[in-house]
């Protein structure tokens, strides 16, 4: 009885790591179409970021336009109507808008009409800034188990994470000059790159002119996500 209850407890934990995993992972999850980069030899990226939008936004697009690149915004549902003249600004310059979830919740151990309601209130707000075009999605953190990949090939949804992060590491998310060596260090043709500069993320902002000018003069032209999406060759 109590091998048996001993090897159960092993079943489960190693279900429970499995399941986390599984959670976390950038490259698969159990349904859907999941992009962490592009597939393509051509030296095309994608800049995104996360959150927001906020009062900030004025000098992203700033920042941005000085540049002269676009980017795609992950926003969130909540910030849409707290900051609702934000969005059309984004739009307006160019840049695209992606869904980030209405409430930045986990969307771990949800049930389905949750994970559905927080994506489509999200979808109603980024239409009515103005948006169009097909509206992929990102879940919060990056988490998804299954209720959330079930409707989002239901949907026809695209789960769009990324294969560049630097702010995942604490020892460089506080130090610009890291962040621009991690990023033009791990950028390859396709990655989708990840910041967060909507709340804080000083030292992201700071990093985000070196490190456009450097892959400008390594070849890279800056997409949407969307734009970039059509550069993917098959497997």
């Amino acid at each position: 009885m109590k091998k048996r209850l001993l090897i159960l407890l092993a079943i489960v934990l190693l279900g429970s790591i499995g399941l986390w995993k599984l959670s976390r992972s950038r490259t698969y999850q159990v349904f859907g179409e999941l992009y962490p980069r592009i597939n393509t030899t051509e030296k095309v990226v994608a800049l995104t970021f996360d959150d927001g939008p906020t009062p900030r936004t004025d000098s992203i697009l700033t920042l941005l336009r000085d540049l002269d690149i676009k980017a795609t915004f992950f926003v969130i549902g909540r910030d849409l109507v707290t900051y609702a003249t934000e969005a059309p600004k984004i739009l307006a310059a160019g840049h695209q808008l992606g869904n980030h979830t209405y409430s930045h919740e986990r969307m771990v151990l949800k049930s389905y009409s949750f994970v559905k309601e927080e994506i489509e209130k999200t979808d109603s707000l980024i239409r009515k800034a103005g948006f169009q075009a097909e509206i992929v999605f990102r879940p919060p953190y990056g988490k998804r188990l299954f209720a959330l990949p079930y409707y989002l090939k239901q949907t026809g949804r695209k789960t769009i994470m990324w294969d560049v992060e630097p702010e995942s590491f604490s020892e460089i998310a506080t130090d610009s000059a890291k962040i621009t060596k991690h990023v033009l260090a791990n950028t390859k043709p396709g990655s989708i790159i990840l910041l967060h500069i909507m709340y804080d993320g000083k030292e992201s902002i700071k990093a985000i002119p070196p490190i456009v000018r450097e892959l400008k003069s390594r070849g890279f032209t800056f997409k949407t996500v969307t734009e970039l999406l059509r550069y993917q060759l098959s497997q």
